[in-house]
């Protein structure tokens, strides 16, 4: 026991120390500090700021879903290829186009983490500050001969989009030469199908609620005033050649 005197001893040290500014000796551990992530996949860094989709895509969204969200499906997306050499050396894309090729006790965590890593980074992708508009070139023509036009293009698109029950994605794809629009479930992607995806946008609620709430059918409008159409125009003319 130490005494009252030597107490009083002690709170006058400590006080003295934090008035000059200077580090009590006693360390204590931050809590919940995780170690970095590892393994062959990483996050790849989003093209731009978190704010800079505003107001259509708010700031807090963008932090949450990048850097939580796409975290967490390449942190599961290591552990199911950890022990797995031949995995860990393919791209995500290789991984998501060919799931056959996954053993099947890992599979559907292949499936799952995988396309969440690949569809994440497309999407980031198909979006950029000062985006929207319509596509033009090649793209444009095909959308002209496909869909009669821009708007009967949107309006494909955002009914695909609303109508997909729970989770999942609506996808701009091409099916050999034709553009086509469909949605998938979860994290599925039109690639594991044979179709090369062009455009997509993300409909679980963690991608929009924040701002939109329930209001899906105002997330998914908004969305058309960030689209990266440069970058979606150079995917259709890579996919058909």
């Amino acid at each position: 026991m130490i005494t009252r005197r030597e107490a009083l001893k002690r709170s006058a040290l400590f006080t003295a120390t934090l008035a000059a500014g200077m580090a009590w000796p006693l360390r204590v551990p931050a809590q919940g500090a995780a170690a970095a992530p590892s393994g062959p996949f990483k996050l790849p860094p989003l093209p731009y700021g978190f704010d800079a989709l505003e107001p259509h895509i708010d700031a807090r969204t963008m932090e949450i879903h990048h850097d939580k969200h796409h975290q967490a499906y390449i942190t599961n997306l290591n552990k199911a290829v950890a022990g797995q050499e031949e995995l860990a050396n393919k791209s995500v894309e290789d991984l998501v186009r060919d799931l056959s090729k996954v053993p099947e006790k890992i599979r559907a965590a292949v499936r799952n983490q995988g396309g969440g890593h690949y569809n994440h980074s497309l999407f980031w992708q198909m979006m950029k500050k000062g985006g929207g508009g319509e596509p033009r070139g090649a793209l444009a023509a095909a959308m002209e001969k496909k869909f009669s036009s821009f708007t009967g293009f949107k309006e494909e698109f955002a009914k695909a989009a609303t109508s997909q029950f729970g989770s999942g994605w609506a996808w701009l794809t091409l099916d050999g030469k034709e553009l086509k629009v469909e949605g998938s479930a979860n994290q599925d992607n039109p690639l594991s199908q044979g179709r090369a995806p062009l455009l997509g946008i993300d409909v679980w609620e963690h991608a929009y609620y924040l701002k939109y709430q329930n209001r899906r059918p105002e997330y998914i409008a908004a969305f058309f005033n960030v689209i990266n159409w440069d970058f979606v125009g150079q995917r259709y003319e890579k996919a058909l050649a």
